[in-house]
């Protein structure tokens, strides 16, 4: 059952919440943005900002990124092949306009899933002609929960597949 590691005395979980976001597309100064100075647990978010937003909408190196439906479809394909080459299991995977959220079970560093994602969805993306430029699509880093128990597992489930709003058109 997979619910076994969690009873292992070691402290490596075997599933993580993966997410990470397009370029340009939350920017401090965002309602609900994050910063080095917001980023614990509990505190609360930033506040909407617009001269905050306007300054770091200045200082992007190309356009923000947004996954119309041609990329979105590219992206999970990317997802999906990345899980069946590297033999990880993929529990959910949700991808939105703005963002990937993929929950996996993989006998490795959480860092490795989150290149390998993000290395694989640019490179299918420039396959398919859905993005030419020499810079990434995606922001530098990505959030990598680890998730202990079953329980985790089951939750980061349940809110990438139906917590991410309405259905976007395939």
């Amino acid at each position: 059952m997979h619910g076994d590691h969690e009873f292992s005395n070691e402290r490596i979980p075997l599933d993580y919440f993966i997410t990470f976001r397009c370029y340009g597309t939350w920017l401090h100064g965002t309602a609900g943005s994050v910063d080095r100075f917001h980023n614990q647990y509990g505190t609360p978010r930033l506040m909407a900002d617009a001269r905050r937003k306007h300054y770091n909408l200045g200082l992007l190196k190309q356009a923000p990124v947004d996954l119309n439906r041609w990329r979105r479809r590219v992206v999970l394909d990317a997802v999906k092949e990345t899980f069946q080459f590297r033999k990880w299991r993929l529990w959910a995977s949700n991808i939105r306009t703005n963002h990937v959220h993929s929950v996996v079970s993989a006998q490795c560093h959480a860092k490795v899933v989150l290149n390998a994602l993000k290395a694989n969805a640019t490179r299918k993306m420039r396959e398919a002609g859905c993005w030419r430029s020499d810079r990434s699509p995606w922001v530098r880093r990505g959030s990598k929960r680890r998730l202990w128990t079953a329980e985790n597992l089951s939750n980061a489930i349940a809110y990438v597949l139906y917590e991410q709003g309405d259905p976007l058109p395939e």
